[in-house]
């Protein structure tokens, strides 16, 4: 093997807190791009978006019914109801042709623009309704059941400010000021590899010996999961030549962010570590967490990598802990935290000098939030059990400085669905 790199910094359990935050200062948002607004849900704006109308544009109907002058019904009662001429129609999409004035009324539907001498909507239920004369049973105030213009948006308001992160309602609004494209920033693009020469692909049959190489599948699902668009390169065996022939194809793809899984800890056969010394500039830690405590970051050709570890569950919770919040700094994200609950223990639990991320299955009962680390009888915090994460809806999070928690203390659960999804 290759003796490691000067560029190394063999730096022994440095903690979770340290190492995401030198792997955040090392990686900025990309470039923007303009996208129809059909395929901008869940994107990060570049700029404030400043509405360039009025919404509503004119004052309208808020309800199906009359458009009136309020003060010509303000003695209106089921008892004496007020008589009013009925002038005319104004469907929704048309122009009132006449003015309202007193004594007169016309039938207005909802969104239909207000008639010049109206101030107020009678619901059709306050009336009989009447299309040459009408009978109005209750009294409005003037601007009752009228949108006013610019009641909802101003022109020149500034709607929504940079770096938000747009929801459907959002799309919703840009639609309604006329914004047919939007500038928000570039999807990461993020390219995945396997290492080993224990790995086949999902449909190779497996042989002795052989593993089929779940760590990309998964990484590619929860890299789409975040907003990234995954680069999925396969596997490379444990030579030189094949991870350096996996890197320059991910070059080739534009990659913004490396992604490598297995390769990184201290095994005879791990050339990941070496290999990136050799081709850029690489920071190798030993984090305190667990699981995943082999971790490797640095930078391949001006590139930033993570290497994450082999281990499945290791390498879910390395991503959740240290990929996940890379990537959406690199799609524009300001806050890359966790949904997280406060929950109930139901037992007893241990922990080593790490922070520890425990599958966790939370549930809701009368008085909140429970969990429990144990799946029904069947081990389930083993760093290989990838099945654990099916049963999982959470990482119970056990900070370093704490040894144990006894049965019934509160602590934070991050969620892996969201808390409504809990039951």
């Amino acid at each position: 093997m290759h003796a490691l790199s000067e560029d190394i910094l063999p730096v022994q359990h440095i903690s979770v807190d340290q190492a995401l935050e030198h792997i955040l200062q090392c990686i900025s948002p990309l470039g923007d791009e303009t996208v129809p607004l059909t395929e901008a849900l869940d994107r990060v704006l570049v700029e404030d978006v400043i509405s360039p109308v009025d919404i509503p544009p004119f004052a309208n109907a808020a309800m199906d019914g009359y458009a009136v002058r309020a003060a010509d019904v303000a003695g209106a009662t089921p008892a004496a109801p007020v008589t009013l001429q009925v002038i005319g129609e104004v469907p929704a999409g048309s122009l009132p042709e006449r003015e309202i004035t007193s004594g007169s009324a016309m039938r207005i539907m909802t969104g239909a623009p207000m008639p010049i001498g109206g101030d107020a909507v009678v619901p059709f239920e306050d009336t009989d309704q009447g299309r040459v004369q009408v009978c109005v049973y209750c009294p409005v105030q003037s601007g009752d059941n009228v949108r006013l213009a610019g009641e909802d948006i101003r022109k020149g308001q500034v709607v929504l400010t940079a770096r938000h992160v747009l929801r459907p309602a959002d799309i919703g609004v840009l639609a309604a000021m006329g914004y047919p494209t939007v500038r928000v920033f570039r999807r990461p693009r993020v390219a995945i590899l396997a290492t080993g020469d224990e790995l086949v692909d999902v449909s190779e049959s497996v042989t002795p010996g052989k593993i089929r190489n779940s760590n990309e599948y998964t990484s590619v699902a929860l890299v789409r999961r975040y907003g990234g668009i995954p680069l999925p390169l396969g596997i490379a065996r444990d030579t030189p030549e094949s991870l350096k022939e996996k890197i320059q194809a991910g070059l080739a793809q534009g990659a913004d962010l490396f992604l490598t899984s297995a390769g990184v800890s201290v095994g005879d056969f791990d050339v990941v570590k070496h290999v990136l010394a050799s081709e850029g500039k690489m920071i190798f830690w030993q984090v305190a967490i667990k699981p995943g405590k082999p971790l490797a970051f640095g930078h391949v050709h001006g590139v930033p990598l993570l290497g994450l570890p082999g281990n499945p569950v290791a390498a879910v919770v390395a991503f959740e802990v240290f990929a996940r919040p890379a990537i959406l700094k690199l799609g524009g994200r300001t806050d890359w935290r966790k949904p997280t609950v406060m929950a109930i223990l139901d037992e007893d639990v241990h922990n080593s000098r790490r922070r520890h991320f425990m599958r966790a299955r939370v549930r809701r009962e009368a008085d909140g939030y429970h969990v429990t680390t144990r799946g029904s009888g069947v081990q389930v915090q083993g760093s290989g059990i990838l099945s654990s994460l099916v049963w999982a809806n959470g990482l119970l999070v056990v900070p370093e400085d704490v040894t144990f928690l006894p049965a019934g203390s509160i602590a934070e659960v991050w969620m892996l669905d969201w808390p409504e999804h809990v039951f």
